[in-house]
This record gives C-alpha cells, sequence and structure tokens, in this order.
C-alpha cells in the first residue's frame, strides 16, 4: 500500500478524534444526566462557560492546572444552576436549559469585553501539547493517530472506559437507572432521588466544562465570543445517537467529529466552492445521521419530569 495514503488515513484518523473530543466530554456528562431524569439542553452553556473561565484562569495565572479547574468549575456552576432550577424549583427544564444557553452567551461576552476591550487582535495563550505514549504509538495506523496526542484525549477514553462499568456493573449505576426510570419507586426503596440527580448535574458540569475546556486550552488557544458554535447541541445530539451509552457516545462523536475533519481538508485543497459549504458540512451529517435514529431511542421513563414525593 502507498505510504502516502497511510499517511493522509493516519492524519485524517488523528484530526477526527480531535474533532470528537469535546463533543464526546460534553456527550458523556449530558448522559449521566439523562439516566438522572434530567435532560439539560444546556450543553452550550457549560461549554461556553468552561472555555471562556479556563482561558480566563491561564492567561492571568499562566498556570494550566489553574486553566483545567477553573474551566471544571465554571462548567459546574452553569450546570448546578439548571439543576437547582429543575431539582429545587421544579422548572421546565427545556426552558432552564434554553435560559442557561442565553445567559451564558451574554454572560461570557460582557466578561471578555470587560477583561480585555475592544480589540482586533485576539489574546491567546499556549495551546496543551501532544506527547507520545511509548511503544503503543508505533502501532500501525491507529498507533499515531491515537497514542500521539494531547492528554484530553486519553482522558477521555479512560473516562468512557470508567462511564461503561459504572453504568453497568456497579450499585451506582443501578441506581442512577431507577432514578431516572422510576423516582417514586426508587424513593421508596431509601434513595434520595433529589442527591443522586444534583450529583448527575454536577458530573454534566464537570465533563462539559472540560469539553469547553478542550477547545480554548488545546484546540484553539483563544477565547472569542460564541466559541463552542453550536457543539453543545451537537453533543446532545450523539447522547440520542449513542443510546445513553458511553461507548456509543463517543462512536457517535467520532462520526461527526470525521465530518468536522472532513471539512477542514475540503477547504486546505483549495476549490471554488464557498467556504460555508464545508463548514455546514458537520451539521449536516449530524441532522442526517439524527434522522436515521428516530423512533429507535429510548428514552428514560421520568427524563425531564420534576419529582415532588409529595404529589399522587
Amino acid at each position: 500500500m502507498d505510504i502516502s495514503f497511510l499517511v493522509s488515513i493516519t492524519a485524517f484518523l488523528a484530526a477526527t478524534i480531535r474533532m470528537a473530543t469535546p463533543i464526546a466530554l460534553a456527550g458523556l456528562g449530558e448522559t449521566i444526566s439523562e439516566r438522572s431524569g434530567v435532560i439539560n439542553i444546556g450543553v452550550e452553556a457549560i461549554m461556553l462557560s468552561g472555555a471562556f473561565f479556563s482561558f480566563l484562569a491561564l492567561f492571568t495565572t499562566g498556570s494550566i492546572f489553574l486553566g483545567l479547574l477553573f474551566g471544571m468549575l465554571g462548567g459546574v456552576a452553569a450546570s448546578m444552576l439548571h439543576a437547582f432550577l429543575s431539582i429545587r424549583c421544579k422548572a421546565n427544564q427545556t426552558i432552564a436549559g434554553l435560559a442557561l444557553n442565553f445567559l451564558l452567551l451574554g454572560l461570557t461576552s460582557f466578561l471578555f469585553l470587560m477583561k480585555f476591550g475592544q480589540t482586533t487582535t485576539l489574546p491567546s495563550v499556549a495551546v496543551i501539547k501532544t506527547f507520545k505514549i511509548p511503544l503503543l504509538s508505533r502501532l500501525p495506523l491507529l498507533g499515531e493517530a491515537i497514542f500521539n496526542q494531547d492528554p484530553f484525549v486519553y482522558l477521555l477514553l479512560l473516562l468512557v472506559l470508567l462511564t461503561w462499568i459504572l453504568f453497568y456493573k456497579t450499585e451506582w449505576g443501578i441506581i442512577l437507572l431507577a432514578v431516572g426510570e422510576n423516582p417514586r419507586a426508587a424513593d421508596t426503596a431509601g434513595i434520595a432521588v433529589n442527591k443522586v440527580r444534583y450529583l448527575a448535574c454536577f458530573a454534566n458540569g464537570l465533563l462539559g466544562g472540560l469539553g469547553g475546556t478542550y477547545l480554548s486550552l488545546v484546540k484553539l488557544g483563544f477565547f472569542m465570543e460564541n466559541l463552542t458554535a453550536g457543539k453543545g447541541f451537537i453533543a446532545l445530539v450523539t447522547v440520542i445517537l449513542g443510546r445513553r451509552n458511553p461507548v456509543g457516545v463517543l462512536l457517535a462523536s467520532m462520526v461527526i467529529g470525521s465530518a468536522e475533519a472532513l471539512q477542514i481538508r475540503l477547504q486546505t485543497m483549495g476549490t471554488n466552492i464557498p467556504a460555508q459549504v464545508f463548514t455546514m458540512l458537520p451539521y449536516v451529517v449530524t441532522v442526517v445521521v439524527l434522522l436515521f435514529s428516530i423512533g429507535r431511542n429510548q428514552d428514560p421513563s421520568a427524563l425531564g419530569i420534576p419529582y415532588d414525593r409529595d404529589k399522587r
């Protein structure tokens, strides 16, 4: 086989993984939340909050650790606001998620303007570098694509494994499923329904914040208004396509990530086709695969329904 072809395939696979990573991280978080019965379409806001606060912390302090910490905390703050509205106040979860998206879009833009002012040159930070895993990176084809990546990719693979074990091999997974399917029965069995849902929302914020952090600290190295550009909504689609299974979410993210990697490659080839046609390719692929999933997805019975133990 032609060596240049193998190099191209390896480069494309590596790019696909990079494009899929932030979507998969946010999708994993939303999967945990939805299995508990809380649907948060404010994943976009969670990612945007994580992206902004991680960038702000790294730019201000120069510490990658603080950048990661504030990215996760930013995501958690956004998610727990939605959790408070949905669980404590029993607000409509869809409306609360939409409001959260608008709130964080305006808030991050305002805070960015207050910190950096009007500028034609975006402030930037050094992106987190990739590093090779010895021996594994020498594997043919997949080695260079998978094992010569940034730390977020390795963390994602580990999180997929741990989440799968959590869902299907531990008591906590059973509790999470029980709360999402029949919270009243779970409450009768002595399970603190609202506590479980708050913890699930916390995990959603943590992972969604990491997804946003990836965008600003690994992929781009800067922050700008509406940085996520719909990736939070795409993460919601991966949850549906992956049927709330961690491995399924990862695979769905890879499909959409491949479309994004492809559109970047097509743009660099230099054609007379408008760039906007290539830019919309990942979203077109998202819509198409979502159409094929209609009728095949089974939501948790209590998804989106606030639990009131005093109501019969």
